[in-house]
């Protein structure tokens, strides 16, 4: 088995404390001072996540946007220059290959992040459609994992903090919006996104500039209580959010519409890959199960492979659970069979051959305040 990579922040991951552990092919922080205390600073004030381990591609060349319009499932002509779009590469039989987000940076240039365990993958997958594609001769596609980082400054105060040390006004910055500029001398791509539920930025230097990057960051970020979030701490945020993770509840075995993606899978756009199965799914009575959120009403906590059972039967599996430190009480998303996935709907999580009282409630269990 090969040695897990090393993002450009390992030796100040180590320096601050981090536990460190493998994670898809890395070796990543999985927390600092502790999960619940870096989740409540997101929560609460401010943190920072080296997310560097995820992958980078550039979409560019006359052909790209109608490229990516029959690989991806969301719909590219609802974006201008500097948009993101959540969207995913989905199999002929409408499973998984990845959820991805996609900037378009021009009219001919794309970029593509996608998650850490699907690079090789992804990269692979996208070459084989080029090939396939009328236009694929017009497309380039290029890796740029190694060579661009990923930070992500996520919480309440992630707005001062960026105002603190982008040349730019990120007030200007909507949602979903991307930019360019100087960070704190470092000219880099930025964006207003992120997988914590919660208003932030991420930035997209160059592997060189990260260690100078991510102390700046935190240097600045110290007046506001920023702290560095390791990968424990993302799982519960995303969890409370009701975001999906690879592997999780999206997987080459799951397809978009019962996971719960339908809104991104634009069936009337035109062809893409995986439409002919994804669209019968679409209709009313073609999903045979779903992803439903869980709360726990006993104090238990779900994990990933519980059973889901409901009037003696068992109904789903757990994808992902926690003990959400925001709301004090065990959640979780799970696959249920469709009867069961009404909001409301009373079942049981067995633990340990016991089974413990839960109901089906929305997914986004935590919400932010509006500002």
């Amino acid at each position: 088995m090969a040695e897990p990579k090393k993002t450009p922040l390992y030796d100040a991951h180590v320096a601050l404390g981090a536990k460190m552990v493998p994670f898809a092919g890395f070796n990543m922080p999985v927390q600092y001072s502790g999960i619940r205390q870096e989740h409540e600073a997101v929560r609460k004030a401010v943190g920072l996540f080296d997310v560097s381990h995820m992958g980078n591609f550039f979409v560019t060349g006359k052909g790209a946007k109608g490229f990516l319009q029959r690989a991806t499932v969301n719909n590219l002509d609802k974006l201008a220059d500097m948009d993101a779009q959540y969207s995913a590469l989905c199999y002929p039989n409408g499973t998984v290959v990845d959820d991805i987000l996609v900037y378009r940076l021009a009219a001919d240039r794309f970029k593509l992040v996608v998650n850490a365990s699907n690079i090789d993958k992804d990269f692979a997958w996208l070459e084989g459609l080029r090939r396939e594609d009328p236009e694929g001769a017009a497309v380039e596609l290029r890796d740029a994992s190694a060579e661009l980082g990923i930070l992500s400054l996520q919480g309440p105060h992630a707005l001062a903090v960026a105002a603190a040390v982008m040349e730019n006004d990120p007030s200007a910055v909507g949602t979903y919006k991307a930019g360019r500029g100087k960070v704190l001398g470092v000219e880099t791509l930025y964006s207003r996104t992120g997988y914590t539920g919660e208003d932030g930025f991420e930035f997209f230097p160059a592997n060189a500039q990260l260690p100078t990057l991510w102390n700046q960051l935190l240097e600045a970020g110290a007046r506001y209580g920023i702290l560095p979030i390791g990968l424990g701490a993302r799982d519960t945020l995303r969890l409370e959010a009701g975001y999906s993770l690879y592997g999780h509840e999206l997987t080459d075995k799951t397809n978009l519409i019962e996971a719960g993606l339908g809104w991104i899978t634009d069936l009337n756009k035109g062809d893409f890959m995986g439409r002919a199965a994804l669209a019968p799914k679409a209709q009313p009575g073609g999903m045979e199960r779903k992803v439903v959120g869980l709360e726990v009403l006993e104090l238990a906590i779900p994990r990933e492979g519980t059973v889901v059972r409901a009037g003696g039967k068992d109904v789903g599996v757990v994808t992902s659970g926690t003990m959400s430190p925001t709301l004090g009480k065990g959640i979780a998303m799970a696959y249920v069979l469709t009867p069961y996935a009404k909001l409301g709907t009373e079942m049981e999580i067995v633990i340990r051959d016991t089974g413990k009282k839960a109901k089906v409630v929305s997914r986004n269990f935590y919400k932010r305040a509006k500002a």
